[in-house]
Formats: C-alpha cells, sequence, structure tokens
C-alpha cells in the first residue's frame, strides 16, 4: 500500500510502526453546521481508514473535538469560535457544543463514515494538555508572557518542514498584531491567560485560563499514542499553521519525529469558487437532502474525484451523482438474481485490478472505473454481485435500492410542471415544485427530463 506524504513530498509505501495502526485525525470545531466542505476530510479519513482494512490493517483511530480554544484567526488573534457561537445564539459554550457535536455525528452516519474508536473533546483533556505544555516549558521551548504560554518558533529548527515555509521567513512575514512580551512575533500560544468574565476557563500554574486550539491534538495524540503516531489527517487548510505547529510541540517536547505520514485532502470548490459565507455556496448535508439528495449522492460524487485533487461541486454534477448511483444499484441487483457462471479468472482479474487501484495512494475513482466495468456485463451472475459486496467494504455504498411509492398526484404535478417549464412559463413552474416540495418529494431537472424523488 501506497500514500503520499506530506512530510516527504512524495509517494511512499505505507509501513506500520507496531502491530496496530495508530491513525489521528482533525476534527470539527463544533461552534456551527459542518458544511458539505469540510464533510469531505471526514469522507477522506473514511476511506483511508477502509483501505488499510481491507489491506489487511488493524486500525486504532482517534479523532478531536474543539470545543475551545480555536480562534477566529488559526494564528491565534481574534475570540474563540465557541465563545462567538454563544453570544450569537444565546446560550452556553457547553449547550453549543453538545448541539453541534450531535449535528455532526448525525450528518457522519448518513455519509456512512467508519468514525475512530475514541472521539474526544478538547475540554475532556485539560489536565494532558497543562502537562504538556509544562513539559515544552521544562525543555526551554516555552515561555509565559502576561497573556499565557507560548511556543518559541526559534528554538524548533526544523519548524517549516512540513509546509515549506522557513523559519526565518516565518518570523519576518508573521502577519500579527506585535506582542513586545513575544520573543517572536510568530510564536503561537499554547495556554491563553482569561479575563474573569470569559466563560470557559481553567485553573493552570500560570492562573486561570483555556488551551490554544493547536496543543489540544498534540495532547490528545499524546494520551491515547504515546510519542508515535502512523499516520495523521487534515485538511490542506491546516498544513501550513495548525499541523506545523503541532509538528513542533510534538517534537520538542518527545525529542524525535512524532508522526510518521502526513496525509491531506484538498479543498471543494463550488461552480469553480471558493466556498465561503459571503458567496453563500455552504451548503449543508441537511440542505441537500431538501433538495431532493442524499447523504449517499454526495458521497459517491466526492469519490469521482482523487482526494489530492480539489474538486468541484455543482448540483449538475449531483444530479449526475444520483443517477448513477442508482444505476449502480439497479445493476448490482440484477447480478444479485443472476444465475449465469463466471469465469474464475474474470473474477481473479477485477479483484486484483481494484485492490491496486484502492491501494496506490487511495486512487478510488480507478476503482469506480473498475467496479462500472464488471457490472455492466451482459452476463448477470451472483459471482459479481458477492464480488461487489466484498469492494463495497471500501466504497461504503449502501447497495440495497430504496423502494419508494410516488402518488399519482405527484406524477401529476411534476408532468405539468414540466410542460410549464418547457413552454418558459417560469413562474407557474416553480410554484408547482414548491408545491411538490410541500408535499414531501422533489423533482430533479436533467437535460433529458426530470426524476421524482423522496425528500
Amino acid at each position: 500500500m501506497k500514500l503520499y506524504n506530506s512530510l516527504t513530498r512524495q509517494k511512499e509505501e505505507f509501513k506500520p510502526l507496531g502491530k496496530v495502526v495508530k491513525m489521528y485525525t482533525c476534527g470539527p470545531t463544533v461552534y456551527g453546521t459542518a458544511h458539505i466542505g469540510n464533510m469531505r476530510a471526514y469522507i477522506f479519513m473514511d476511506e483511508l481508514r477502509r483501505v488499510l482494512k481491507y489491506n489487511g490493517f488493524e486500525v486504532n483511530g482517534v479523532i478531536n473535538i474543539t470545543d475551545v480554544g480555536h480562534l477566529t484567526s488559526d494564528e491565534d488573534e481574534g475570540d474563540d469560535k465557541m465563545l462567538v457561537a454563544s453570544k450569537r445564539e444565546k446560550k452556553s459554550p457547553w449547550e453549543i457544543a453538545k448541539f453541534y457535536t450531535q449535528q455532526y455525528l448525525t450528518d457522519i452516519k448518513k455519509l456512512n463514515i467508519d468514525m475512530p474508536q475514541s472521539i474526544i473533546p478538547a475540554t475532556s483533556v485539560i489536565e494532558e494538555i497543562i502537562e504538556f505544555v509544562k513539559g515544552l516549558m521544562q525543555k526551554g521551548y516555552a515561555y509565559e508572557t502576561s497573556k499565557g504560554v507560548y511556543f518559541d518558533i526559534a528554538k524548533f529548527k526544523n519548524y517549516g518542514q512540513l509546509s515549506g515555509v522557513k523559519l526565518e521567513d516565518k518570523i519576518m512575514g508573521a502577519r500579527i498584531e506585535v506582542d513586545e512580551e513575544k520573543r517572536n512575533p510568530a510564536d503561537f500560544a499554547l495556554w491563553i491567560k482569561a479575563p474573569k468574565e470569559h466563560i470557559m476557563q481553567w485553573q493552570s500554574p500560570w492562573g486561570m485560563g483555556y488551551p490554544g486550539w493547536h496543543i489540544e491534538c498534540s495532547a490528545i495524540g499524546r494520551k491515547f499514542f504515546g510519542d508515535s503516531i502512523d499516520i495523521h489527517t487534515g485538511g490542506i487548510d491546516h498544513k501550513t499553521v495548525h499541523h506545523e505547529n503541532e509538528i513542533a510541540q510534538n517534537d520538542a517536547l518527545n525529542g524525535h519525529k512524532t508522526v510518521n505520514f502526513w496525509v491531506h485532502c484538498e479543498f471543494i470548490q463550488v461552480d469553480g469558487a471558493k466556498m465561503s459565507k459571503s458567496l453563500g455556496n455552504l451548503y449543508t448535508i441537511a440542505e441537500l437532502e431538501n433538495k431532493g439528495y442524499s447523504a449517499m449522492d454526495y458521497r459517491y460524487l466526492l469519490l469521482t474525484s482523487h482526494y489530492s485533487k480539489p474538486s468541484n461541486f455543482t448540483f449538475e454534477a449531483l444530479t449526475s451523482a444520483k443517477n448513477a448511483l442508482n444505476q449502480l444499484k439497479n445493476l448490482a441487483n440484477e447480478h444479485k438474481n443472476g444465475s449465469a457462471v463466471i469465469e474464475k479468472e474474470t473474477l481473479a482479474q477485477y479483484d486484483a485490478d481494484f485492490f491496486d487501484a484502492v491501494s496506490d495512494d487511495l486512487n478510488i475513482p480507478q476503482a469506480l472505473g473498475i467496479v462500472w466495468q464488471m457490472l455492466k456485463n451482459q452476463t448477470k451472475s451472483k459471482q459479481v454481485y458477492d464480488l461487489l459486496t466484498k469492494f463495497n467494504q471500501v466504497l461504503g455504498f449502501d447497495l440495497e435500492q430504496e423502494k419508494i411509492e410516488i402518488p399519482q398526484e405527484i406524477k401529476d404535478l411534476a408532468e405539468t410542471r414540466w410542460q410549464a417549464k418547457q413552454n418558459k412559463n417560469f413562474a407557474e413552474s416553480d410554484r408547482q415544485r414548491k408545491e411538490i416540495e410541500s408535499k414531501g418529494f422533489a423533482v430533479l431537472d436533467s437535460k433529458d427530463g426530470y426524476e421524482i424523488v423522496k425528500k
């Protein structure tokens, strides 16, 4: 099995450090609803876990839940995101964390994501974080100011090895408000001293305060995995700051390289543009469902592009993914009920080609191509279905076709709406679309016609 290692900038054969693969994933900051761009990192995490298991490895996974310490800027500026949400929704940070954590886990389940064994909120490891910071101070890598405890990046000579940013350039080019107490402008917070009115704070050797964002992952990783981790995953946006700071903290305390493989997934664009609140294109799983798509349709769409490449989301592409997944299920059902016998050599070749594809840096798009080649065989055989079931250990689809009865009233409305649209009576077409949606269904248009789906 081969993986692209962001640390060495090359594809390498994966060899675990011990009998069990120790895999850490950066989880969500639970201050709001996770959008579909966020979800790519977790579907990627899921695929990597599935492929590792497909290769016969046992995987022990940990994912963090950031419920304190993540400021509105990744570079230690602004307010804690949890407090921002608390003021916005007039709830306590703990209520905010509980609500959005549950919402996140609900979406994860809909996407059929194989979650790590341990899901750890940052607020549950405050003692471990304090011990970690104390260890860095004892080794001379951290220092205290009136505002908190900071990591001295000048002391860590390998800073920048992941991002490629030179230490001196990081120090000189820091875009951070000048703090005369800091030794270097780019030194990052390990522990932040809190004012009395700050809602979330804990006692520490440096007074009442709360942890910085970067330290939580290091402390959680150390608690569950000790001083060595096989694989650390996350989005590409974490690479230059958050993960660079993790490396500095981990390796400074442990005295050696802590994480063997760093693996990152790329961004998702929407209609060729960056996802952003200002553009109004931050769709959630619930919003996709309201438009007649399922979480599994979105999963299929993401698996058609490699995790290391930017993916472009459009509703046209999502419709194509939905149709493709339906066709896959139909063909699977035909093979499930087939009686023909396929030559063992043919099946063995499909099996080998699929394994080679997914084991080559998770080339899932190529693996999907092999699946389609196999399913489109005109000879329908239960052997093909059984092999697809094996492949689905990696793909993670629901292969059973859901049977939904469409009421005649909805069929008539959909047809009337389609005719109105063809006649360019868009006001009437839109009115009938809304009526259909009010009755629990949705209409998906394509160039060849339309499809009625249950919302």
